[in-house]
């Protein structure tokens, strides 16, 4: 195995050493469509997707004519945009990478949909959200397929939007926005979202139902207190009968508190339920001002003015927040074997197309058509099976092929997390890895398990300071991970931060996350010896989550002497991070505070006149570039992205570079990359 890795690691060395740099920040979603993965064994003869299409936050890539391929663009920018409305933000987070597949042909849709009761789905789309990144999936001979992924859409968004809830305001606003109808000028949301139940076989099943309106007109409602606390089917004692009433009633409760702009009095419900701990009851009383009966008495009459108009008062129009002028699209022709690659991909993440997709990535490999991307996709299966010998094999073949795509880089980084989380030791090739981790957030500033596989890499390397940075960002971008939060009390731990470390913890043992919940009382059952020797246990980490949360490193001791020697062929400065990552806990607090950078990523050409190293491995670089000086830092410089040299160097004085930097203020920012000229 460790041959294999040593062979990964050469490769990786070779990569990013020319005068290429990152200049340019690739749009949301274009960056998933570098590893672009097969179609079918019984479609390879028709035309596989060809054309990609271009918007702010989306990529389509479509075999249907451009146009419409464009108008798919539109739609989910245009859902994007209206769900930021509903939660009253100016912007949203896409914490993972999305690739958008639209096609224009029933057969090869239904040959990679969903199985449900033996049969692919009759909606024309649907979501597949995965550890890495999320796919959408759409059969645009149908007139509105973006109507298919309206409803899971809403639980992506909200997850990486939005800190946890109840299932009751998840599902409510998530069947809320489903009801969404858009064309280039008008939008209309709020009508019966069970309408049409072609859309929703995902959360309903096929069959005939009774629509939303009939069950709330036709039985009784669930006691509002039960509906605040129950889930959607396992807590319910009939769920074939009560879960759809869930749905129902959920939906008119967000109904009735969106549009009577009660928003925010359901955010205070949830401190007051959630932090505060107190009783449903209770906290209705306190956040909505009248107790519970008369709360469930004024949804109840509203439903009932609504219900009067004959369903024309459910529905509210209102003018398109973006038309299709508003948004800058380019289109390009697409390889035809990446598309298949794309297609391979996505049924080997699917259960009942597995083995197939998997046959189809497989024939897209070796000769003198070899594909990288379909070696990707087969090296992140294996990695789900941990057989990290064959996922070392394929990322090698496949950085033979395409050393510079970023999708590689990444795969790497979380094959050496894995192979430490599946071991129980420190993390093999730690500061290349944690090189790679800059590099990929260089490409897409978003990715919110970059940021948490960062922060155990620099608490492995020693470095608690700036692991605390990278966990709070990842946080951000994914406010409802769990695991993420687990990993913030263990950054606090490292840190000697214990009674911030305790608080996360106490939080955490009543987890619904099992793992997390095990793992938060191990931490406090520890916490006393740890406290009194300054010392961390080393241990197995926590098995994966369903999410990319569950790819937790080990427990790192804050001492670089844990860390393993680097393995054959890594720079030099790989060499030697165990014994810079030592100073950061020694140094900190006379380290000088940075402000945070929240600006754009920018890029200059200049010269560096100075380098501050005295706080290694943080760094502050001195740029001029024609009457501007600028104040650059970095927490970590031995793993700063640095382009046409073999490391980053103190010493630099005149050295003409091409910087990225991310601004925190008019002549200061964070380094994301260096490139010596």
């Amino acid at each position: 195995m460790l041959a294999f890795l040593s062979r990964s690691e050469r490769l990786q060395n070779r990569m990013f050493r020319g005068s290429h740099t990152f200049r340019s920040l690739v749009p949301v979603t274009a960056a998933c469509l570098l590893l672009l993965l097969s179609l079918p064994a019984h479609a390879k003869n028709t035309p596989p997707p060809r054309t990609e299409v271009h918007a702010q936050h989306f990529v389509v890539l479509t075999d249907a004519p451009e146009k419409r391929g464009r108008e798919v663009a539109v739609r989910l920018e245009q859902m994007r945009s209206v769900f930021a409305g509903l939660l009253m933000r100016t912007r949203l987070n896409m914490s993972e990478p999305v690739t958008v597949l639209a096609l224009k042909d029933d057969q090869k849709y239904l040959s990679m949909a969903p199985v449900r009761n033996g049969h692919p789905i009759s909606a024309p789309g649907f979501l597949l959200s995965e550890a890495d990144r999320a796919f959408i999936v759409l059969n645009v001979s149908d007139a509105e397929p973006w109507r298919g992924i309206g409803h899971d859409f809403a639980h992506l968004l909200l997850d990486f939007n939005y800190p946890p809830t109840q299932p009751w305001f998840d599902e409510g606003l998530a069947e809320y926005f489903s009801s969404l109808r858009l064309t280039d000028t008008y939008a209309q949301i709020g009508g019966d979202p069970t309408a049409d139940l072609s859309y929703k076989e995902q959360v309903y099943g096929s069959g005939a139902k009774p629509s939303s309106t009939e069950l709330l007109n036709g039985q009784a409602w669930l006691p509002l207190a039960d509906l605040f606390t129950m889930q959607p089917v396992s807590s319910a004692a009939d769920p074939a009968k009560s879960a759809p009433l869930f749905y129902a009633e959920s939906w008119i409760v967000m109904h009735y508190l969106l549009n009577k702009e009660l928003l925010p009095q359901a955010g205070t419900y949830f401190d007051l339920v959630q932090n505060q701990k107190l009783p449903e009851g209770e906290a209705i009383e306190k956040a909505f001002g009248m107790p519970p009966a008369k709360f469930e008495e004024n949804i109840k009459s509203y439903f009932q003015s609504l219900n009067a108009a004959a369903g024309q008062g459910m529905a509210k129009q209102f003018t398109a927040p973006l038309n299709p002028d508003d948004i800058g699209m380019s289109s390009t022709e697409f390889p035809d074997a990446d598309a298949r690659a794309l297609m391979g991909d996505i049924m080997a993440r699917q259960a009942e197309h597995h083995d197939q997709g998997v046959r189809d990535l497989q024939a897209l490999t070796g000769g003198s058509a070899d594909n990288a991307a379909a070696h990707r996709a087969l090296a992140w299966d294996y990695l789900q099976k941990k057989d990290f010998e064959k996922a070392t094999e394929e990322l090698g073949t496949a950085a033979e092929l395409d050393q510079k795509n970023p999708w590689l880089r990444y795969y790497l980084a979380v094959l050496k997390f894995r192979m430490a989380q599946a071991t129980g030791q420190p993390i093999q090739g730690l500061a290349n890895m944690m090189q790679d981790l800059k590099a990929v957030l260089d490409w897409y500033p978003e990715f919110g398990e970059a940021y948490n596989m960062l922060a155990m890499a620099r608490v492995e390397g020693g470095g608690p300071n700036s692991a605390l940075d990278a966990i709070r960002a990842a946080l951000k971008l994914n406010p409802r991970n769990q695991q993420y939060v687990c990993n913030l009390g263990r950054v606090y731990m490292e840190g000697k931060k214990f009674e911030a470390a305790r608080a996360v913890f106490e939080r955490l043992k009543s987890s619904g996350d099992p793992e997390v919940a095990a793992e938060a009382s191990s931490q406090l059952a520890e916490m006393g010896t740890t406290q009194k020797y300054g010392t961390t246990r080393r241990e197995t980490p926590p098995a994966s989550s369903t999410s990319a949360a569950g790819l937790s490193a080990p427990s790192a001791a804050s001492s670089a002497t844990n860390t393993s020697p680097a393995t054959a062929g890594e720079s030099s400065h790989a060499k030697q991070s165990g014994s810079d990552e030592k100073s950061e806990t020694k140094t900190a607090a006379k380290k000088p505070e940075f402000p945070p950078a929240t600006g754009p990523i920018e890029f200059l050409k200049g010269k560096v006149v100075s380098v501050d190293c005295s706080h290694s491995p943080s760094a502050t670089v001195t740029v001029v570039s024609g009457k501007k000086t600028l104040t650059l830092h970095t927490e970590d410089y031995k793993s700063l992205l640095v382009i046409g040299a073999d490391k980053f160097a103190c010493d630099w004085s005149g050295q003409p570079v091409a910087i990225n930097y991310r601004a925190s203020g008019k002549t200061t920012g964070d380094l994301v990359s260096v490139e010596v000229q």
